[in-house]
């Protein structure tokens, strides 16, 4: 029997998938069972890489292995045949556990058998645009064409999502020719119909939730700086903590709030405080934008702040990131501070702290105050000089680690009791050195350096709620200024982790290269990619200043990088498949330059030349040898017109290798002035440059890889074979010169930016988006 490695790349996965694959036993066992069920059944004609991406698919989200057997033996049979064959088949054996498995109703349920030939879906798309015909013509590219895709797939259940979308381009345009200038506009928003003052007012009592209003969250088009702004927020202006709902007003809270508006002179005074244990990822994203942009918004400043008090984890190469990534998103922090700037002062309250009767040294260990109804300590009620003398001694050293902590008398919001201030750790800070063996907690540390910075509005995730009153209690209790806390919804995506540790265990393990992996969602990664700021900004405007938890699926994201690119990247010309076209009417020698508009909406943004000669390269896609009834691009029988060249070209002959593979066409070519129109235009290059060109999908299988109930073997189970694709491409000489992370739009392709990977003989590209959005991934 062939070794494990050696059976996992026999059905198309790469030696390093094929080793990552085997780290997870459960996987690979139930993946090894299903090929080897595979091979019995295929026989001489074996398993192809079609029916691995299956098996693969298969094993991954199979959760009761009783059927694994029967659906292997489906796949090899190729009764099933498609990931939506699959899905269906893996709903039926679920709904189904009872044997015997009627298999009538398995295979009725699952298409098998069914053929969705050409002409069936050029028939049901016909329908569908017939059907929508007056209201195309009257809108025309403004058109909902989800709307007729959606119909389209309803009508046809198996037919393959891309065939019918390649069909509805192709009868959208032979319907309503070539986009015009004004088809490329973006569509006007309607006016909204005025509503009544008292019913505005009735609407936002409705909605205000913990401090903000409803009104500004629902993505209805403001900017971010709209819903930031003013009144948008219903936030206590400075300087009137005390009004806001559930803040502590002690006897000398008015006189520290004076004391306060004379150092902030009523300025706006926000935070963002991550820690320097990791990248920052698409949830840090909106959280920059909540905190830089409230500020900016209301004249303010913020301040970047790092929570460096865990030495163990920090390091500088993410001190560098974090700021790097906030100036990227076009944020200047007013300063850079640091946790460990207090790190004296913030002693010195706790000794305070102790004094006053509201804090003790205890000798609980650390598995002892975990979870909740944990014993109350028998050192809470120790004399205060005593936890005096203690703490001393644990600032000198004179404690192992975990033999002494300095805890708070308080309750938390969550029952959780007495938390940690103080705690021993021997590792030297990255800019205390040893000067330091106690570091405060996050509890301890984040209201205090808030009151220290004199931050007029605490702005935090949703999580931090459980913390508003330990923070309110620990500031009062000391007797300093209190801000007030404010939380918003955290913001999740589909389809990926954020966790750092997950992310550290994706690189270990050889799953993805590094944080900047552009299949990952930090934003070191998105950069890599091609993801423009402004994009991840605008993302974050659409999602809304929401108080409630937000999960939202990718396509929304790459919706805004689409827009952004579209009015920011360069058009070029790329072939990802080429296929070789010799111009025979053209002489040997023929050179001449075809000027191609970088923005063809808009040809005063520019422009660039590219060489034609009697040799170029077209996708082997836009050739058919036999034609079809709706193809509109060339074949033996139909010309076609090439972009910018003003050019038609006719196939005169066809020139296979041994295989029978088309690998040449010979074609005259004549002027499109004369030739009649063609039905379609394709792109093409001419002495082109070979670059490389990385393709990504999705890197998960599931929408949520962290849910046990929807992955049971574990996120790195869920891992999708085919979430990079690595190839060759031929691509126009106007990229030449770029730089990296310069963007573009590969005619037709999709958009792409230089990865740094590139050197100057080899520019290697990122696609960022597809032109479209791929229905299937809705």
């Amino acid at each position: 029997m062939a070794d494990p490695v050696t059976l996992l790349t026999s059905i198309g996965l790469s030696e390093q998938k094929a080793k990552e694959t085997l780290k997870n036993e459960a996987l690979s066992a139930t993946l090894k069972d299903a090929i080897t069920q595979a091979q019995r059944v295929s026989g001489a004609s074996g398993v192809d890489k079609a029916m691995g991406t299956l098996l693969y698919s298969m094993a991954s989200r199979l959760k009761d292995t009783k059927r694994l057997a029967f659906l292997s033996d489906t796949i090899a049979q190729r009764k099933i045949c498609t990931e939506l064959q699959l899905a269906a088949a893996l709903d039926f054996v679920k709904s189904h556990p009872q044997d015997p498995l009627n298999e009538k109703e398995f295979e009725a349920a699952c298409g098998v058998g069914m053929v969705v030939t050409p002409e069936q879906i050029e028939d049901a798309v016909e329908t569908v645009i017939k059907k929508h015909k007056e209201q195309l013509l009257k809108e025309r590219y403004h058109f909902n064409m989800g709307l007729l895709m959606g119909e389209a797939r309803a009508a046809l259940k198996w037919a393959d999502g891309k065939v019918i979308k390649n069909e509805v381009d192709m009868q959208v345009l032979h319907l309503l020719g070539p986009k015009t200038e004004a088809d490329l506009e973006k569509k006007p928003k309607p006016q909204k119909a005025k509503v009544a003052e008292k019913d505005v007012k009735t609407k936002k009592e409705e909605v205000a939730v913990n401090g903000c209003s409803g009104e500004v969250m629902t993505g209805d088009g403001k900017s971010l700086m709209e819903q930031l702004r003013g009144e948008a927020l219903k936030f206590h202006k400075t300087g009137e903590n005390y009004k806001t709902e559930g803040y502590v007003v002690t006897p000398n809270t008015m006189n520290l709030l004076k004391k306060h508006l004379e150092i902030s002179g009523g300025q706006i005074r926000t935070r963002f405080p991550p820690e320097p244990n990791g990248i920052l990822h698409i949830g840090h994203a909106k959280a920059i934008n909540f905190n830089f942009g409230f500020a900016k918004a209301n004249n303010g400043i913020c301040f970047l702040r790092y929570d460096d008090t865990n030495p163990e984890k920090e390091e500088e190469k993410y001190f560098t990131a974090i700021k790097d990534m906030v100036e990227w998103l076009g944020y200047e922090p007013y300063t850079v501070t640091h946790a460990s700037d207090n790190f004296q002062q913030l002693y010195d309250l706790a000794v305070d702290l102790i004094r006053r009767g509201h804090a003790y040294i205890c000798h609980q260990k650390g598995e002892e105050l975990k979870g909740h109804n944990v014993p109350p300590s028998p050192w809470r009620d120790r004399p205060i000089e005593e936890s005096l003398v203690l703490f001393e001694r644990m600032k000198k050293g004179l404690f192992s680690e975990g033999e002494a902590t300095l805890r708070m008398k308080m309750i938390m919001e969550d029952g959780k009791m007495d938390p940690v201030a103080y705690r021993i750790k021997y590792t030297p800070h990255h800019r205390t050195g040893d000067e330091w063996c106690i570091y405060p907690t996050y509890d301890y540390t984040h209201c205090l350096c808030d009151s220290i910075e004199n931050i007029t509005h605490s702005l935090c995730t949703k999580e931090f709620q459980a913390r508003r009153s330990s923070y309110y209690w620990l500031c009062n209790a000391l007797d300093v200024y209190c801000p007030v806390q404010w939380e918003y919804g955290r913001l999740n995506l589909t389809y990926t982790v954020v966790s750092k540790r997950k992310i550290i265990k994706l690189v270990e393990t050889g799953v993805v290269r590094d944080w900047d992996d552009p299949r990952l969602f930090t934003l070191t990664a998105l950069r890599r990619r091609g993801f423009p700021p402004e994009s991840i900004n605008n993302f974050c405007a659409r999602v809304g200043v929401t108080v409630s938890q937000t999960t939202t699926e990718p396509h929304l994201l790459e919706s805004c990088v689409r827009d952004a690119l579209n009015d920011t990247a360069p058009r070029a010309m790329a072939v990802l498949e080429p296929l070789k076209i010799t111009i025979t009417n053209l002489p040997e020698n023929s050179m001449s330059e075809v000027r191609v508009p970088d923005f063809p909406a808009n040809e005063s943004k520019g422009s660039h030349t590219v060489p034609f000669t009697r040799t170029i390269f077209i996708e082997q896609s836009d050739f058919r040898e036999v034609m079809e009834k709706g193809y509109k691009r060339l074949t033996s029988e139909q010309p076609v017109g090439l972009r910018h060249a003003g050019y038609v070209i006719s196939v005169q002959k066809v020139i296979k290798d041994s295989q029978g593979k088309v690998v040449e066409l010979e074609v005259t070519c004549s002027s499109s002035d004369t030739a009649e129109k063609p039905k379609a235009f394709i792109h093409w290059v001419s002495q082109p440059l070979k670059c490389e060109v990385r393709l990504y999908e999705r890197l998960f299988l599931h929408k949520h890889p962290e849910d046990s109930s929807e992955v049971p073997n574990g996120f790195l189970s869920d891992i999708n074979p085919n979430s990079l694709n690595i190839s060759s491409a031929l691509v126009d000489t106007s990229v030449r010169g770029a730089k990296v992370f310069d963007k573009f739009q590969f005619e037709r392709v999709g958009y792409f930016s230089l990865d740094p990977d590139s050197t100057a003989d080899k520019l290697v590209f990122n696609r960022t988006v597809t032109l479209k959005e791929d229905p299937g991934k809705i």
